[in-house]
């Protein structure tokens, strides 16, 4: 989820673009420039494209031109990630449709609407529910 939070935000936190031929063998790749738990972006592949944590032994083997980001997520942001997750586990499916609420026999429904009124998904899953700590990360462009 942590990739999917940071295309929302627009921020990856990369820090550095190594860009040239990459190699996996045996689900790996060896990045000299990262360290272990550090999280990087592999961008370019035909199989691997994708946020990981170094090291990792789960991508699928191929050479590759590409870049692969180096990234410095603060840790507050992954505590953040942390409890979006946590918070999507329980609510995420409760929040996926577009009513609020249903009958049948003479047949009603409610559409949902977002608290603040501001339009979109401003009330909707994640996205809204954490909208305003979100903020602070997120870039323009």
């Amino acid at each position: 989820m942590l990739e999917q939070i940071c295309a929302y935000i627009h921020n990856f936190f990369v820090y550095a673009r190594y860009s040239g031929t990459f190699t996996i063998a045996n689900g790996s790749i060896t990045l000299p420039f990262l360290v272990d738990g550090q999280y990087f972006r592999i961008c370019g592949s035909r199989m691997n494209d994708g946020v990981y944590m170094y090291p990792t032994d789960a991508l699928a083997d191929e050479t590759f031109d590409g870049v692969i980001w180096e990234m410095r997520v603060p840790r507050a942001f992954l505590d953040l990630v942390a409890e979006i997750e946590a918070w999507q586990e329980k609510y995420g499916s409760a929040t996926s449709g577009p009513y609020q609420s249903e009958s049948f026999g003479g047949y009603s429904y409610t559409l949902k609407s977002n608290a603040t009124g501001t339009g979109s998904d401003a009330g909707a899953g994640w996205q809204g529910q954490f909208r305003h700590q979100l903020n602070q990360y997120r870039k323009l462009s």
